[in-house]
């Protein structure tokens, strides 16, 4: 059995950290173990340039580990090597109920669109048949503006009814 896998999409400043947020809290209050992997464009600065864990991958490392008794980060250097999948990197995390995974917007994984109209920004899920909710603070439009019948539309300031979804998903696994 695969792990169950939820895409977190939107785009950005429509409120998919802060969803994020709750749900883990409540998803771990409930202990379930959930791992989450966020997606980013851009080049991320995990440590200071001055840190000993900077230092070392700028000398050539290619994997450095920092191990304190409060966590653990692995941090792997690609040079020149292709970013690895959603799938590949995936399969890497530790075992966890559970997965959520913010960015990845055009995986062909089951999705949450987080989609605030006020932004300017088309929503995705009309071109998007993967994406299965859309959590939004507007109603959910009638079918003659393009609403989806197979969605199911949620009150993004409603964490209880997008975490029951969350849940459903993870017993139909």
């Amino acid at each position: 059995m695969t792990t169950p896998c939820l895409g977190i999409v939107g785009w950005s400043g429509s409120g998919k950290t802060t969803l994020l947020e709750r749900l883990l809290l409540e998803l771990s209050q409930s202990d379930y173990r959930v791992g989450v992997l966020k997606h980013s464009h851009h080049d991320v600065v995990l440590e200071p340039e001055h840190k000993d864990t900077a230092r070392f991958r700028r000398a050539g490392a290619t994997q450095v580990v920092l191990a304190s008794p409060y966590r653990l980060a692995f941090v792997e250097e690609l040079r020149q090597a292709p970013e690895p999948n959603l799938a590949e990197i995936l399969a890497r995390m530790q075992p966890a109920d559970f997965f959520l995974v913010e960015g990845y917007k055009w995986a062909e994984i089951p999705k949450l669109e987080v989609w605030r109209p006020s932004l300017g920004k088309p929503a995705l899920y009309p071109n998007d048949p993967w994406i299965r909710l859309v959590a939004s603070d507007v109603p959910r439009p009638n079918s003659e503006e393009g609403g989806r019948k197979d969605l199911v539309w949620l009150d993004l300031n409603n964490t209880a009814s997008v975490l029951q979804f969350i849940q459903s998903l993870i017993v139909k696994t």
